[in-house]
C-alpha cells in the first residue's frame, strides 16, 4: 500500500473496517496552522456515529479479535508497527501540516508510534496473573482480562504518540477501541486506521470517529457500551469527561495539564543542562503537557543560567512546519490568542530574551515568538497557569527547601527534574517533588515508551506507557477454587 493524503478520505469515519460518511452528512474545515489555509474537510461525527463505532467494537470482541490469543495480538501490533515504519515520510508530512510542528519533530513522533506498537506487541503475552497462597484446599489465582470496548479521546498536540501509548496498550490487552481524534488535527489518526486495516487488524478492533469534542467526544464518554475512557487534554474537559463516565461507573485515565519545573542547583553541570532547559520548554511550540515551563535556579548560578538561556533563545527561529525550524506555529489562531493573552499578563515582567519569527512566515499562520521571562515570582500567573505556548519563566531560589516549596507550589504534578551533582540531594529532591515522573540530570529520558507516565493533582490520574498502561487497560479477576 502506498499511503498518501489523497488515499485517505478525511470526510469519512472509519467504522467496522470501512470508510463511511458521518450520518449527519456534515463536515468541518481542517486548517493549516502554518498559513491559515484549509487543508481539507473532515467528517463531523456525532452521537449516532459513536453508537455505530461502539457496536462495531462489540462485534469485534465477539468475533475474530475477541478470539485472538495474546501472542496473536502481539504479532498484529508488531506488524502494524512495521507498516508505520514503511510510511515514515508520509505520516511525518501529514503530522507537520496538521499540527504545525517542525518536520523533524513530526518524524520523531512517527518513530515513537512504531516503538509503542513494538513494545506493546512484545508485551501482549507477558502480562501474567499470580497464584495466591490461601486456605487449605483452595487454589487461588488471578487473571487480567480486557475491559471490553475502550474509548480514546486524544488531543491535537501529539496524535501519533498518544495513539501509540493509548490505543496500542488497549489493543495489546484485547480491548476493542473507539478513537475520537481532536478536530484540529486528525489526519494521522485516520491514516493509522488505514495502515492497521491494510496490515490485517480485524474489522471493528479499531474505529475512528472525527468530530467536535462537544458532540462526538461527549457522546463517547457518556456511551453505556464503553467500559473504559482514556483522555488526554485540558483540565476543564477532563473534569467533564470524568463526570460523564462516572454516571456509568466507568474507569477513566486522565492525562491533563502541567506546569513542570526543572530545578537547577548551584552544583549542577550547567553546560549539560542548558539544551534540556530550553528544548523541554519550546518543543512543539510549548504545546506539550509535560513542557518544562518553569526553570527554578539557585542564586549561585542564577545569573549564568539566565545569560546562557537568553543567548539560546535569541537564536530560536519560528516559521512554517515544512521549513523545519526550531519552532512551528501554534495549532490554531485561537491558541495563538490564548498565548498572547498570557504574554500580555507578563507585561510587568523582565523579558530575558525572545526568539524570532522568520520574515517569510505566512501572514495567516499562528506564530508566536518564543519568549523567556526572568526573575518571575512563584505566584505570578505565568508561573502558575499552563500557557501551552513557547513561553518559559525563570524563578530564583535560595536553598533546597525553598526550591521544593516552589516546585510543588502549583495545582499540577506531572513531570519535574533535578539538576545536581550531589547524589544525596538528588534522592532527597526526587522523593520530595510532587510529580508523576522525576528526572535527574536530564528531562524526558528520550521519550521513554517503557516509563510509566501520568500525573497528580490537576495533572490527572492513572498511568500510561510501560506495563502500567497494560494493567490500566485490564480488569483483575480473582479465581478461588475449593477442592473436595
Amino acid at each position: 500500500m502506498t499511503l498518501r493524503p489523497r488515499n485517505i478520505d478525511p470526510r469519512k469515519c472509519f467504522i467496522a473496517g470501512k470508510w463511511v460518511d458521518a450520518l449527519s452528512g456534515e463536515t468541518l474545515a481542517l486548517i493549516n496552522p502554518s498559513d491559515g489555509s484549509t487543508l481539507c474537510e473532515i467528517a463531523r461525527g456525532g452521537a449516532d456515529d459513536i453508537a455505530a463505532a461502539v457496536a462495531a467494537a462489540e462485534a469485534a470482541l465477539s468475533g475474530a479479535w475477541g478470539k485472538a490469543t495474546a501472542a496473536e495480538r502481539g504479532r498484529m501490533l508488531a506488524k502494524i508497527g512495521q507498516a508505520v515504519l514503511a510510511h515514515v515520510d508520509e505520516l511525518a508530512q501529514l503530522e507537520a501540516m496538521d499540527v504545525g510542528k517542525p518536520l523533524k519533530q513530526a518524524r520523531a513522533d512517527v518513530l515513537a508510534l512504531a516503538r509503542y506498537l513494538e513494545f506493546y506487541g512484545g508485551a501482549a503475552d507477558k502480562v501474567h496473573g499470580e497464584t495466591i497462597p490461601y486456605l487449605d484446599g483452595y487454589t487461588v489465582y488471578t487473571l487480567r482480562e480486557p475491559h471490553g470496548v475502550t474509548g480514546h479521546i486524544i488531543p491535537w498536540n501529539y496524535p501519533m504518540q498518544i495513539i501509540g501509548r493509548s490505543v496500542g496498550a488497549a489493543l495489546a490487552m484485547g480491548n476493542a477501541c473507539v478513537l475520537k481524534p481532536a478536530e484540529e488535527a486528525c489526519l494521522t489518526a485516520l491514516a493509522f486506521a488505514e495502515i492497521a486495516r491494510a496490515a490485517g487488524l480485524p474489522d471493528g478492533a479499531l474505529n475512528v470517529v472525527p468530530g467536535l469534542g462537544a458532540e462526538a467526544g461527549a457522546a463517547l464518554s457518556a456511551h453505556k457500551g464503553v467500559h473504559h475512557i482514556s483522555f488526554t487534554g485540558s483540565v476543564g474537559v477532563g473534569k467533564l469527561i470524568q463526570q460523564s463516565a462516572g454516571a456509568n461507573v466507568v474507569p477513566v485515565t486522565l492525562e491533563l495539564g502541567g506546569k513542570s519545573p526543572q530545578v537547577v542547583f548551584d552544583d549542577a553541570d550547567i553546560a549539560a543542562a542548558l539544551p534540556f532547559l530550553v528544548n523541554a520548554g519550546i518543543q512543539n511550540a510549548g504545546q506539550t503537557c509535560s513542557a518544562a515551563s518553569r526553570i527554578l535556579v539557585q542564586r549561585g548560578v542564577y545569573d549564568q543560567v539566565v545569560t546562557e538561556m537568553a543567548a539560546r533563545y535569541a537564536q530560536l527561529r519560528a516559521g512554517p512546519a515544512m521549513a523545519d525550524l526550531d519552532v512551528g506555529p501554534l495549532v490554531s489562531l485561537r491558541q495563538k490568542d490564548i498565548v498572547e493573552g498570557f504574554l500580555a499578563q507578563g507585561s510587568d515582567l523582565e523579558v530575558a530574551a525572545r526568539g524570532q519569527i522568520v520574515e517569510d512566515a505566512p501572514a495567516g499562520g499562528a506564530y508566536v515568538a518564543p519568549t523567556l521571562f526572568a526573575d518571575v515570582a512563584p505566584a505570578h500567573t505565568l508561573a502558575q497557569d499552563e500557557i501551552f505556548g513557547p513561553v518559559q519563566v525563570i524563578i530564583p531560589f535560595e536553598d533546597e527547601a525553598e526550591a521544593i516549596a516552589i516546585a510543588n507550589g502549583t495545582a499540577f504534578g506531572l513531570v519535574a527534574s533535578c539538576w545536581s551533582e550531589n547524589g544525596a540531594r538528588q534522592m532527597r529532591v526526587a522523593r520530595a517533588l510532587r510529580a508523576g515522573q522525576v528526572f535527574i540530570n536530564n528531562y524526558g529520558a528520550g521519550g521513554g515508551v517503557e516509563l510509566p507516565f501520568g500525573g497528580r493533582g490537576l495533572s490527572g490520574h492513572g498511568r500510561e506507557k510501560g506495563f502500567e498502561a497494560l494493567y490500566g487497560f485490564s480488569v483483575l479477576k480473582t479465581v478461588a477454587a475449593l477442592h473436595h
